[in-house]
């Protein structure tokens, strides 16, 4: 059985913290469980582990666990903006404010 398939199996956040070794604080993992499994998602996709032996593919899992729980233990899920509700909910820029013209300033051209 592969190393993702193993993975697959897993119910939980602390599942995969305990399955790839990974040390962490309960109460990190209690408010950003979702926003660090799904960061450590992003950062497994940008490899191809086709071919690689279980024993790198289990060492790169560590490691962006690792990576993706640092990220949260640091900041917040807010802050970090994994999930589409929380990129949408940033504020566009403001466009620069229009200058303010007076009623009384302007006049009707007639043809």
């Amino acid at each position: 059985m592969s190393v993702f398939d193993e993975l697959r199996k897993l119910h939980s956040a602390e599942d995969f913290f305990e399955a790839l070794g990974v040390d962490y604080d309960p109460a990190v993992v209690r408010v950003a469980r979702l926003h660090i499994l799904r960061r450590m998602a992003e950062y497994l996709s940008k490899n191809d582990f086709d071919g690689v032996p279980d024993e790198e593919t289990r060492a790169a899992c560590k490691e962006t666990l690792t990576k993706a729980y640092e990220d949260f233990a640091a900041s917040s899920p807010i802050a970090e903006r994994v999930f589409k509700v929380h990129k949408d909910a940033v504020k566009p820029k403001e466009e620069p404010a229009k200058p303010f013209v007076p009623l009384t300033t302007l006049t009707v051209a007639r043809s």
